[in-house]
């Protein structure tokens, strides 16, 4: 794919602050990070083509599909935050895509009653709905997105190149 320029917009909604980076690039994450070694929830396809370009620090890797956005994936990963002994400085990024979004977001939003959080999304439809908006949730008992909290990311990037990976 072609260089994009890179287009940023801002957001300023009830429930927060943050910033979108359409055509900023993966391999410029760390500049964003508000901590030196975030942790990084991800799951094993963005994990096995684009793992080399991630920032130093924790990586949490998850399934893939709508069975695993659940509140047993999220039990796991409070019980991976605890293990890493995050903290309320602690900075979550979730690279993937909507559900990767989802799950990051939702996790970072109660652990600890809200801790920092971002997103890098590598799907179409990520990019343009579930990593913009606030929107963070988990499916429960058949419900699609029936337990959620509205908790804006600091920053979404929308990096093009990740969508070459695309199944």
């Amino acid at each position: 794919m072609g260089s994009v320029a890179m287009k940023t917009v801002k957001l300023d909604t009830p429930i927060g602050k943050s910033v979108i980076l359409i055509g900023e690039r993966l391999e410029n994450l760390k500049q964003y990070l508000p901590v030196s070694r975030p942790i990084i929830i991800t799951d094993t396809n963005v994990q096995k083509h684009w793992g080399h370009h991630f920032p130093p620090g924790a990586v949490i890797t998850i399934d893939t599909g709508e069975k695993i956005k659940t509140l047993d994936t999220v039990r796991i990963l409070y019980d991976k935050l605890l293990e890493l002994d995050a903290d309320r400085g602690s900075f979550v990024v979730g690279i993937g895509g909507g559900i990767v979004c989802d799950i990051a977001g939702f996790v970072a939003s109660t652990y600890m009653r809200g801790i920092r959080f971002g997103f890098v999304s590598t799907t179409l439809l990520s990019q343009v709905d579930a990593s913009v908006g606030g929107k963070n949730g988990v499916n429960f008992g058949g419900y699609k997105n029936i337990v959620g909290i509205f908790s804006q990311p600091d920053f979404v990037i929308c990096d093009q190149n990740l969508l070459q990976t695309l199944a």
